[in-house]
């Protein structure tokens, strides 16, 4: 009895994947396809993404990136993810290097927004597999309820709500906003 065995692909399979308009994610060299978030969601990592590169491009803390840009977590099979929006400090990732491809700097801070296709588990498990590779802080955005999970590495999370003020701690001094402003 024969068997064949899937081809797992590589994070250079994914660029090129992704230059024929197949979007999606690796998982140990499996393809998960994703599609559009909508609007909400979309929106609300602009508005973090802003308030984020406010705070680190003048005090040259790092880079700032959005979904599609890419983190190869693992490689051989290769993980990429990508998060809605993350923060790479100028320690991981000197200011000036290039990336081409994926980024293989693990975030310091990671913003995962659940979408009208994520369930809250599921984007519990993305926080846990952020923080098990290493970043420092993961933020779960829950758009229905209008609440913000806070993920410290090692520490208990803490739920922020729109009276709140939602801060980069340690991770991202500086970064201040009010958890309403999120969401409007």
């Amino acid at each position: 009895m024969t068997t064949t065995k899937e081809k797992l692909l590589t994070a250079d399979d994914l660029l090129r994947l992704h230059g024929r308009g197949v979007k999606g994610e690796l998982v140990r060299g499996v393809l998960y396809e994703t599609m559009a978030t909508g609007g909400e969601p979309g929106e609300i990592a602009m508005r973090l993404g802003a308030r984020m590169l406010a705070v680190v491009q003048p005090n040259r803390l790092g880079r700032v990136f959005g979904t599609d840009s890419g983190v190869r977590l693992e490689r051989d099979p290769d993980t990429v993810r990508e998060p809605d929006v993350a923060f790479i400090s100028a320690a991981r990732l000197p200011p000036g290097q290039r990336v081409r491809g994926y980024y293989d700097a693990v975030p310091d801070l990671v913003v995962e927004i659940m979408s009208p296709t994520d369930t809250q588990g599921g984007i519990y498990d993305k926080a846990r597999m952020w923080l098990s590779h290493g970043a420092a802080l993961v933020l779960a955005i829950y758009p229905d309820s209008r609440t913000i999970d806070v993920h410290p590495a090692g520490g208990p999370v803490t739920t922020l709500t729109e009276g709140d003020t939602l801060d980069g701690g340690v991770v991202l001094p500086g970064f201040a906003m009010p958890v309403r402003e999120v969401f409007e």
